[in-house]
């Protein structure tokens, strides 16, 4: 995470060389703190199994008890209608903010602050390693969707940029997590972030599209971001290429990250200063 040079006293001196830390570099911290995080995760499998297991469990069940409903509600494939609600539920909430606290509380982090390392990429990091893990969470879900007939409209293109998708969206959640992480270090708190996604995701299209909706369920799903997730999901899906469903579901992605990881940012910068 940082170098080290070694400065001996002048000529003729009789002190003994010192080590100074030298920073090094952005990308190199960053990289650091993620490879870290990734050698983490097979050692918490706890934290793992579950985004996988519940997600599917869901789609199963709503498939199997709710296809009849939906289709007289003019849903024409309700499989394909109900994968991306697995997808967003196996990638939201999924962070190490859990083990960001773990090393807040054993003082490895301030350890870390004691080190010439980017602060950002203290933080940073952390997430380039959720990215990866929420997009390998995803594909088991797809591979699942494939296994009992979903296919893609849109083919190998469409495969690749709903995983991306589903990727990017987790990543713009985790800022949550982090900031309570970051703010309190109390594992609880972080453990109960996940509560922060219900209203997202019950109050939305998860079950009936948005024109089967009807009174405040109707205005609440209009103005809530994964609406517009789902709609770019299931564009790649069932829909074809469609450029305002993408750029919309795009748009609702950027807009909780800014708020979530602002919110991270923030309260990376409290912690450092109270450090």
């Amino acid at each position: 995470m940082s170098t080290a040079t070694t400065s001996t006293a002048p000529e003729g001196g009789t002190g003994s060389g010192t080590i100074v830390a030298r920073h090094a570099g952005f990308v190199r911290d960053l990289t650091s703190v993620a490879i870290r995080a990734l050698r983490q995760i097979p050692r918490e499998p706890e934290a793992v199994i579950p985004a996988l297991i519940v997600p599917l469990f869901f789609f199963v069940v709503n498939v199997g008890a709710l296809t009849n409903v939906a289709e007289a509600a003019g849903v024409s494939d309700f499989k394909a209608f109900q994968l991306p609600v697995a997808i967003i539920f196996a990638v939201t909430g999924i962070s190490r903010a859990s083990a960001l606290v773990s090393d807040i509380n054993d003082g490895y982090f301030d350890r870390l602050l004691l080190t010439p390392m980017s602060r950002p990429a203290l933080l940073l990091g952390l997430m380039v390693a959720d990215l990866a893990l929420v997009m390998a969470l995803s594909v088991p879900v797809l591979i699942f969707g494939f296994l009992i007939g979903v296919e893609f409209a849109t083919g190998i293109a469409g495969v690749l940029l709903f995983l991306i998708l589903a990727g990017l969206w987790g990543l713009a959640f985790t800022g949550f997590p982090y900031a309570i992480a970051l703010k309190t270090g109390n594992p609880a708190a972080v453990n109960s972030s996940f509560l922060l996604f219900f209203p997202f995701a019950f109050l939305t299209t998860s079950f009936l599209p948005q024109e089967a909706l009807s009174g405040w369920l109707a205005t609440v799903a209009t103005y809530n971001p994964v609406t517009y997730v789902l709609a770019a999901l299931r564009s790649l899906l069932t829909g074809g290429w469609q450029l305002t469903p993408l750029l919309q579901g795009t748009a609702a992605i950027l807009g909780v990250a800014l708020v979530s990881h602002t919110l991270a940012f923030l309260a990376l910068r409290g912690r450092v200063s109270r450090s």
